[in-house]
């Protein structure tokens, strides 16, 4: 596991964290700690999708997205996608310090590629076009699966986000968590403490009454709080750094052990050759 800057040694850098989330149906509402309608609701549950960004100071002034959704879709990234999110990340950037991080997950839409990277679904003629594009020459005629092979040797080389680089304009710098790993991310205790304020003063079920008490939740989350949370989230990466220590070192043992099981059996065939 790489090792994320949350640790104090970064002097003199901030680092946020974002969330992005919706609050949809009446059992998906009660699984997340907020209720968007009566026990038995007639039709489909509406839909409030909230995007937001803090850091040790708290919430980022300014930087709280709530909406409700136009569509009736299962899934809210049909809405937040990456053109509704780099709005929102492109308008949330002045409100940072210079040189900070901002951490967010690999979400699809957190991740647009500025310049597409060919896949097996693309066309031979587009690939060569694009190693081309890149100066790669070839000396002979090649079939599509060894261009592509071609296309991963220098693939870590041209990889470049939409959001990445319209961050690094302003001397700002995006980190992505590894993939399920919440747990690093600080703004999730954070919003906790806003499901439950919503879940605690819900007695209207209006959506309209939810988005009240998700932004008087926000508020209620202190910067000794946020502090609390970034405290502890440095806790959690300590001991998912430590497990990477103590895996390395048993599948080291393991090897090392294997060798000399190896030695043995070739020194005893020796023997009982004599």
């Amino acid at each position: 596991m790489k090792k994320s800057p949350c640790k104090k040694g970064a002097q003199n850098i901030q680092i946020y964290t974002t969330i992005d989330t919706s609050v949809k149906s009446q059992r998906d509402a009660f699984l997340k700690g907020l209720s968007t309608g009566p026990k038995n609701p007639s039709g489909k549950g509406k839909r409030l999708i909230v995007v937001h960004i803090g850091s040790a100071d708290g919430f980022v002034e300014g930087g709280l997205l709530c909406f409700e959704s136009k569509k009736n879709t299962a899934d809210y990234h049909d809405e937040m996608n990456g053109d509704t999110f780099y709005e929102w990340f492109c308008g949330i950037l002045p409100r940072l310090k210079e040189n900070s991080i901002i951490v967010m997950d690999n979400a699809s839409y957190h991740s647009v590629k500025k310049d597409p990277v060919p896949t097996v679904a693309w066309k031979k003629e587009d690939i060569i076009n694009w190693l081309k594009s890149k100066d790669i020459v070839f000396d002979k005629p090649m079939v599509k699966f060894r261009l592509l092979d071609k296309v991963n040797e220098i693939k870590p080389l041209h990889t470049k986000y939409v959001i990445d680089e319209e961050a690094l304009k302003t001397n700002r710098h995006v980190l992505r968590l590894p993939p399920y790993h919440a747990e690093l991310n600080p703004i999730e205790l954070a919003w906790s403490v806003v499901k439950n304020h919503v879940k605690q003063n819900n007695t209207t079920f209006k959506l309209n009454d939810v988005k009240k008490l998700l932004i008087e939740g926000v508020q209620k989350v202190t910067s000794d709080m946020w502090a609390n949370f970034v405290s502890h989230t440095i806790k959690e990466e300590d001991k998912l750094y430590e497990i990477d220590f103590i895996t390395e070192n048993m599948l080291d043992n393991e090897e090392s052990h294997s060798h000399i099981m190896t030695i043995t059996g070739d020194t005893s065939s020796d023997f009982s050759d004599e």
